[in-house]
C-alpha cells in the first residue's frame, strides 16, 4: 500500500490515467460502480471493466478523491497550471466518484463553451453519474445546462442561414433536418435516462422533475410526445404502485394534453371561421405540428380524446386499487384525476355554445347517458396504444392501431360514490377501508356542493 506523499501522487496518477484508457477500450460502458475492497490485495489495477460495466475497488477511493478534488480547486484559484487533456480526465474521474461537485460541473461547462469538450459526451458522462447515484441535484442541473445549449445550436438563427443567402435552399432543408434529428435522439435518448434513474431510486422528484423540464422546453409540449409519453409511462405506474412521483408526471401529462388540446382546436376553429376555404389546410397543418397525419379525425383527436383520456386514467385507477389494496397514493391520483375532470366539464358546461370542442364535450356526455339508460349511441373512433415493451421504460414510439366502439361513459359522481361502495363491501383490508372513507368523504365535501 502506498504511504508517503510521491508514491500516492504516482498512484492515483495511474488510477486517473486507467479510467480514461477504459472508456477509451469500450466507448459503451453504460454503468458505473463501486467494489467492495478493503484494500489492494494484488498488484493491479483497482479499474476493473467487465462488458459494459466499469467498477471501482473501493480501496482506492480515499487516495484518489482528495487527490482530484485537490487539483481542481488549485486550478480554480490559479495556483496551479492544467492543460485540457488533464482537466477533462480529473473532472470525469471528480464527477464519477462525487457528482454533486458543482465546480467539477462549471469548469465542464467551460470546456464546452471554448470547444473543448462534445455537449452530447458531457450528457453521457452524467448519464453513468446517475447509474450510482440517480438523485444527484448538481447532475440534473448540468444536464438542463447542456441541454439549453444543444438546442441554440440547433436552432435557425445559429445556424447562418440568413447571412449565407446565395446558398441552394435544399442544403438549407438538410441541415435544419439534421438538427431536428439530433434533437430528437437527444430527446428519446433524455427520456431513457429519466426512466432509468427513476427506477433506481424509489421517489426520485429529481428525475421526474427534469423529465417535465424536458418536456416543456425540449419538446414544446408536442402532443404526439404527451400521448406517448402517457402510453409509455402506464406500465411503470402499474409496477411502483406506491411512487407518488410518477403519478404525479402522469397527472402533469394529463393537464398538458388539456390544455394542448383546447389550444389546438381553438386555432382550428378560428381559423375556420375566419377563412372557412382554408379549414381542411389549416386541419392538416395542426395534425402535421403535433405529429398526426389523419385527417379523418379531426373531431375525434380534439374533442372525444378528452373525455377518453380521464376515462382511461380512471379506469387505470379502478385496475390499480382493486389489484393492490392499500396503497394511499392510487387513491390520492384518483381524487386528482376526478377532481381535474370534474373541473374541466363544470368548465364546458359554463361556456355556453361558443366553444365547439366543450359543445362536442356535451353531446358525448348525452350520448354516454343515453347508453346507460338503454339508447343506442353512434360509433366514434378511438385510438389503442400498444406500449413497446422492448424499450427501457422511457420514451417510446407506439403502435397504434384504430378501431371502432362506443364512446365511454365518462366518470361522474354517482359513479365514484357506487365505486367506493363496492370497494368497502368487499374490503378486507384495514387501510383500504380507511382511504376509501377518506375518499368518499372527500367527495361529499368537495365535490358534492
Amino acid at each position: 500500500m502506498a504511504e508517503s506523499e510521491e508514491e500516492v501522487d504516482v498512484l492515483v496518477q495511474r488510477v486517473v490515467k486507467d479510467i480514461t484508457n477504459a472508456f477509451k477500450r469500450n466507448p459503451n460502458i453504460d454503468e458505473i460502480g463501486l467494489i467492495p475492497c478493503p484494500e489492494a490485495r494484488y498488484n493491479r489495477s483497482p479499474i476493473v471493466l467487465v462488458e459494459n460495466k466499469l467498477g471501482v475497488e473501493s480501496w482506492c477511493v480515499k487516495f484518489l478523491l482528495p487527490y482530484v478534488h485537490n487539483k481542481l480547486l488549485l486550478y480554480r484559484q490559479r495556483k496551479q497550471w492544467l492543460d485540457r487533456e488533464v482537466l477533462v480526465d480529473i473532472t470525469c474521474t471528480l464527477l464519477l466518484l462525487n457528482p454533486d461537485f458543482t465546480t467539477a460541473w462549471n469548469v465542464r461547462k467551460e470546456l464546452i463553451q471554448c470547444g473543448v469538450l462534445n455537449p452530447e459526451k458531457d450528457l453521457y458522462l452524467g448519464k453513468l453519474a446517475l447509474t450510482k447515484y440517480p438523485k444527484s441535484p448538481e447532475t440534473w442541473i448540468h444536464r438542463r445546462w447542456v441541454l439549453q445549449r444543444l438546442q441554440k445550436e440547433c436552432s435557425p438563427a445559429s445556424s447562418g442561414q440568413k447571412e449565407q443567402q446565395g446558398q441552394a435552399e435544399a442544403q438549407g432543408e438538410a441541415e435544419r433536418s439534421r438538427h431536428s434529428e439530433r434533437l430528437q435522439r437527444v430527446l428519446q435518448e433524455e427520456m431513457r435516462v429519466c426512466a432509468d434513474a427513476a427506477g433506481r431510486y424509489p421517489s426520485n422528484y429529481n428525475a421526474w422533475s427534469h423529465r417535465i423540464w424536458v418536456l416543456q422546453h425540449i419538446a414544446k409540449s408536442n402532443l404526439k410526445i404527451l400521448h406517448d409519453e402517457l402510453s409509455s409511462t402506464r406500465l411503470w405506474v402499474s409496477m411502483h404502485v406506491s411512487d407518488h412521483s410518477g403519478f404525479h408526471y402522469r397527472q402533469f401529462l394529463l393537464k398538458a394534453l388539456l390544455g394542448e388540446l383546447g389550444q389546438s382546436w381553438e386555432r382550428l376553429q378560428s381559423g375556420a371561421l375566419n377563412h372557412p376555404s382554408h379549414s381542411l389546410a389549416d386541419s392538416h397543418q395542426i395534425h402535421q405540428s403535433n405529429g398526426e397525419g389523419t385527417l379523418g379525425a379531426t373531431d375525434d383527436l380534439h374533442a372525444s380524446s378528452i373525455p377518453q383520456l380521464f376515462h382511461e386514467e380512471m379506469e387505470l385507477c379502478t385496475d390499480l386499487i382493486e389489484s393492490y389494496p392499500g396503497h394511499e397514493t392510487l387513491w390520492c391520483h384518483r381524487r386528482h384525476v376526478f377532481y381535474l375532470w370534474h373541473h374541466w366539464r363544470k368548465h364546458s358546461q359554463g361556456t355556453g355554445p361558443q366553444s365547439p370542442v366543450l359543445t362536442h364535450t356535451a353531446a358525448l356526455l348525452s350520448e354516454a347517458s343515453d347508453l346507460r339508460d338503454g339508447g343506442r349511441s353512434s360509433q366514434a373512433m378511438d385510438v389503442d396504444c400498444v406500449p413497446d415493451s422492448s424499450k427501457h421504460g422511457g420514451y417510446t414510439q407506439d403502435i397504434k392501431r384504430l378501431k371502432r366502439g362506443p364512446v365511454p361513459p365518462c366518470p361522474g359522481l354517482p359513479s365514484e360514490r357506487l365505486f367506493v361502495s363496492r370497494i368497502l363491501t368487499n374490503c378486507r383490508s384495514p387501510e383500504q377501508g380507511r382511504f376509501a372513507n377518506a375518499y368518499r368523504k372527500w367527495l361529499d365535501s368537495v365535490i358534492g356542493q
